[in-house]
């Protein structure tokens, strides 16, 4: 247990719970744990999905301005910037597929990580900003570089150098969210959805997500995945019009 995360393993799936009062900020003691979890979780071979969220009505609200504000340097900013990149870095890399269930304001380095995360859902009230600019700086956890892929150049442009608030609904019609759901209803649909997830086989999920980030070319990926005994079961149990249960193999 990381006293700044509150961690839940249910069956296959992890709930990894920001909980670092008031606003949920990305300290660096944080990010250190973040990365800590991401590789042990990467390890087990029994966890098919992580959900990332905030605790009370705050996803996660950026990088901590007391430790922004002790930076002085280029060297040090440099580092700062490393340290968050190489966190989002981890999350975008990951083997099991990671879903950012974003409750509530979803601010700077909040919303670097959920970026960062594959797939993402938000309460109806939920906003987002990338508002760096507002403090003369930029994103320096891999914003600039993630969101013009995500949403398209222009209006990555617009929200990167305005700084502006958007809504959830805003987010989802540019692209950014999957869906968005009444606040109560967010933590069921995120787990409903993982649930689905879970139901498939390990290796091909992994290998897919390794397929669209480029990790390999994907005739070398689908070569690998009709060696193994998950592909047999799939194609078996649709044939025999019967739902497949996949051994991860």
């Amino acid at each position: 247990m990381n006293k700044l995360m509150d961690i839940l393993i249910e069956n296959n799936l992890a709930l990894l719970t920001l909980n670092n009062p008031p606003v949920n900020a990305l300290s660096l003691k944080l990010i250190a744990g973040l990365k800590e979890v991401f590789w042990d979780l990467n390890k087990k071979g029994n966890i098919k999905v992580i959900i990332i969220t905030g605790a009370g009505r705050t996803f996660c609200a950026g990088a901590d301005i007391k430790e922004l504000s002790a930076i002085k340097t280029r060297k040090d900013g440099e580092a700062f910037a490393k340290n968050g990149q190489e966190l989002m870095d981890i999350i975008e890399s990951s083997t099991i597929p990671v879903l950012a269930a974003i409750n509530g304001a979803c601010i700077g380095g909040g919303m670097e990580l959920a970026m960062a995360c594959h797939i993402r859902i938000a309460s109806e009230d939920a906003w987002f900003s990338q508002p760096e600019i507002n403090l003369g700086i930029i994103p320096g956890f891999g914003g600039s570089r993630r969101l013009p892929k995500i949403i398209g150049r222009g209006k990555a442009i617009e929200l990167l150098i305005t700084g502006n608030k958007v809504s959830a609904k805003e987010v989802l019609a540019i692209g950014l969210l999957n869906k968005i759901v009444p606040r109560d209803k967010l933590m069921d649909e995120a787990k409903e959805l993982a649930g689905r997830i879970a139901n498939k086989s390990r290796l091909a999920v992994s290998l897919c997500l390794k397929a669209i980030y480029g990790v390999e070319e994907e005739d070398k990926l689908f070569g690998k995945v009709c060696e193994t005994e998950d592909k047999d079961e799939g194609i078996r149990a649709f044939l025999e019009k019967r739902q497949a249960v996949f051994k991860d193999k």
